[in-house]
C-alpha cells in the first residue's frame, strides 16, 4: 500500500495529469469535508468552501510540490493528512478574516493621520574623535540603514567586531556631546 502510494505522490510531484485528476476526485470531499466543518464552527456559510477546496490543493503544487513531497504515508492516511492541511488552512483564513479592514476613505481622520516631524539637526561629529572604522561603521547603520550583519558581511569582518566598534563609537560620543553640554 505505501508503494502505492509513494508511485502516486512521484507522479503527482511530476505533475501527471491522470494522477491528478484521480487525486482530486478521491480525496475532493474529504477536503470539503474537513473545510466546512471548520467554517460551520466558526458560524461562517459554505459558499467560503469552493475556493478554500481549491487553495489546498494549490498548496500542495507550490513551490515545486513541496508540501506534497513531504508526505510519508507510514505516518497517516493520505485522507487523514489532507484532512489536517484541510483544517489549518480553513482556520488560517479564518484568521485573516478576523482582521478588521476599514476602506481609507472610511476611516477616521485622526487613525491616519502622520504626525508632523520637525528637520533633523545633523550632528557635525570632529574629524579626529572616531576612527575612519567606526565612522563607516556608524554610516552603515544609521544613515544606510544595513543591519549588523549586512555591516560585517560588506566590510568582511565579523558581526560582534560590527557590534563592539559600534558601541565604542557611541560611547566616545555620549562622552564628546555630554561634556559639550554641560
Amino acid at each position: 500500500m505505501a508503494r502505492d502510494t509513494d508511485l502516486e505522490v512521484a507522479l503527482l510531484c511530476r505533475g501527471d495529469k491522470r494522477a491528478w485528476d484521480g487525486f482530486v476526485a478521491r480525496y475532493a470531499g474529504a477536503v470539503r469535508a474537513a473545510v466546512l466543518a471548520v467554517l460551520r464552527q466558526a458560524g461562517r456559510d459554505a459558499s467560503e468552501a469552493a475556493d478554500l477546496v481549491q487553495d489546498v490543493f494549490l498548496r500542495l503544487c507550490k513551490d515545486e510540490f513541496r508540501l506534497l513531497a513531504q508526505y510519508d504515508p507510514a505516518r497517516a492516511a493520505p485522507a487523514t493528512w489532507l484532512t489536517l492541511i484541510a483544517r489549518s488552512m480553513a482556520l488560517d483564513h479564518l484568521r485573516r478574516k478576523q482582521v478588521a479592514r476599514v476602506p481609507l476613505e472610511e476611516a477616521p481622520e485622526s487613525a491616519v493621520a502622520v504626525a508632523p516631524t520637525e528637520p533633523v539637526e545633523r550632528l557635525a561629529i570632529p574629524p579626529d574623535l572616531l576612527s575612519p572604522r567606526q565612522a563607516l561603521i556608524l554610516a552603515m547603520l544609521y544613515e544606510r540603514e544595513m543591519d549588523p550583519a549586512e555591516v560585517a558581511a560588506a566590510l568582511g569582518i565579523e558581526v560582534q567586531t560590527v557590534r563592539s566598534m559600534h558601541h565604542k563609537a557611541l560611547t566616545k560620543l555620549r562622552a564628546f556631546f555630554g561634556e559639550e553640554r554641560g
